[in-house]
């Protein structure tokens, strides 16, 4: 046999698509050509693979070795082909058989020595595969456990070439590598709670209602308020992610290579908080060559906080507004379009001046102050649902809520309760968040009395709120009648939306 065909995945951003490996071993001179658009790293396939086959003491054919790599259109980069490739040549040098092959997908890297290597994005390209019929895949060891997420498939995990060889020609499948005993861990006690923050009864507020809604949020106020730790615990009153929203996290970090070892399932909402100077690239998304997801996409179905908003680039923070708007980032370059997911609530963190002192002793002019807080843009605070000002807590403050201050599980149960309510009314429609509803289907099938809708026809009259204000104030006035167990919202809820969406709640 001097032609063998293997199947492996290569990604496009989260999106796998299938890739037929052929090999076909010809006469003259020794050497291997590899056509098929392969980037640099799978081009240096061929001399890993050399070597790997004659470390695993296996016989690489002589003579002139042609790879292709099918579609030929589609741009191809990584190191996943490896196995893929090696099994196909030595398929078509006769030293295993073809069987084994047919309809089976291949995915690993080799070290020289043999040893199967995990990749990135084994479970995106697994989940791809499948949903083209594929249903056995060899994966390294080290990929099994992400491998074992996709449902309704067989996956053959091997530790070396040898492994692969000897289950080609019939051997038993390879014992999957001894899991590793769970870790008895003392239960931590001292973990993030939202009961660190003392005072702050409007900003504490504030998180409850953009966990409970998904709600984006904007905290100004002078260093040592609070804005960090109320961020960062966040996530904690956040319910955990459904197995689908699951999936879709752990496959983006899986591409990102963020996946923890032992422990390839994303269950928690993810926190990311990029430092201020990050680039519009590492925000998005990009790269040269394949592109790469960026931080609103390791977010997904998360916290996205940026803390010193004013800090960032303003090209920065504006290329937040249609992540924010569509749930995704589309990135486009010469040889392909790439879209990540990247659906996230945005958490902003902000001082009032460039001093970042309180009060009497700030000594910023007007001009300044006025210039630093013009570079979060009107149409991006136009997008903030939530906005708050936090002031220093007094001491007696402090001593006085030290025996009131609500624990995370606290109000993480509340907002269970107030997600619970927004499933159920949400229940024939593709959105389970009040902030996920476009304004358009909000207004027409979740009208409001017009004696609550008061409020805000007079702030838009005055010109004090946009049309797209005046659906996120009532976004977030079905959350607050959701946290009060009210079938709608009231005036109450209204005017309460209103101000937090103008920054005036008290």
């Amino acid at each position: 046999m001097s032609l063998a065909l293997t199947h492996c995945v290569t990604l496009l951003g989260v999106q796998g698509h299938i890739v037929e490996v052929e090999v076909h071993l010809g006469g003259g001179e020794p050497g291997v050509t590899l056509v098929g658009l392969p980037d640099a790293a799978l081009r240096e396939a061929r001399d890993r693979i050399r070597a790997a086959v004659a470390n695993s003491s296996e016989a690489w054919p002589s003579g002139q070795i042609t790879i292709s790599l099918s579609p030929a259109s589609l741009p191809k980069s990584g190191s996943l082909f490896d196995l893929a490739i090696a099994g196909a040549v030595l398929a078509a040098a006769g030293e295993v058989p073809l069987d084994r092959l047919a309809g089976t997908v291949l995915i690993a890297e080799l070290g020289l020595d043999g040893r199967a290597r995990p990749v990135r994005g084994v479970l995106p390209a697994m989940v791809s595969a499948a949903e083209q019929g594929f249903t056995r895949f060899v994966v390294a060891a080290g990929n099994l456990a992400e491998a074992r997420l996709v449902p309704d498939v067989t996956v053959v995990a091997v530790a070396d070439l040898a492994e692969l060889c000897g289950w080609l020609r019939g051997e038993e499948e390879p014992e999957p590598p001894a899991e590793r005993p769970a870790p008895v861990v003392a239960p931590d006690h001292g973990g993030p709670d939202l009961a660190d923050v003392l005072g702050q009864p409007v900003a504490r507020r504030a998180v409850e209602i953009a966990a409970a809604g998904g709600h984006n949020l904007m905290m100004l106020g002078p260093p040592g308020t609070g804005k960090s730790l109320l961020a960062e615990r966040l996530p904690t009153v956040l319910p955990t992610l459904s197995s689908t929203e699951a999936l879709e996290a752990t496959a983006i970090h899986s591409v990102a290579g963020l996946l923890p070892p032992g422990a390839p399932l994303v269950t928690v909402p993810p926190f990311a908080a990029p430092h201020h100077t990050s680039s519009r690239a590492s925000i998005i998304g990009g790269g040269h060559g394949n592109p790469q997801p960026g931080w609103v996409s390791k977010a997904h179905h998360g916290i996205l906080f940026v803390d010193e908003a004013p800090q960032f680039g303003r090209g920065v923070l504006d290329s937040l507004r249609e992540p924010l708007e569509r749930g995704e980032v589309v990135i486009a370059r010469s040889a392909s379009t790439v879209a990540f997911p990247a659906r996230f609530q945005l958490v902003l963190a902000a001082n009032p001046c460039p001093c970042a002192k309180p009060g009497s002793l700030c000594t910023c002019p007007s001009g300044e102050r006025r210039r630093y807080f013009s570079r979060l843009s009107g149409p991006l605070l136009d997008r903030i649902d939530l906005k708050v000002e936090l002031q220093p807590v007094s001491r007696a403050e402090l001593l006085a809520d030290r025996a009131f201050a609500e624990s995370s599980a606290t109000v993480a149960a509340r907002v269970a309760q107030a997600r619970s309510r927004a499933r159920e009314r949400l229940a024939d429609t593709p959105w389970s968040t009040n902030a996920a509803i476009p304004g358009a289907r909000l207004r027409r099938d979740f009208p409001v009395e017009p004696a609550a809708l008061r409020v805000l026809g007079r702030a838009m009259d005055a010109g004090q709120i946009s049309a797209r204000g005046v659906d996120r104030a009532l976004r977030v006035a079905w959350t607050l009648a959701d946290l009060a167990g009210r079938e709608r919202p009231t005036e109450e809820e209204t005017s309460y939306a209103y101000a937090l969406w103008a920054g005036r709640a008290w």
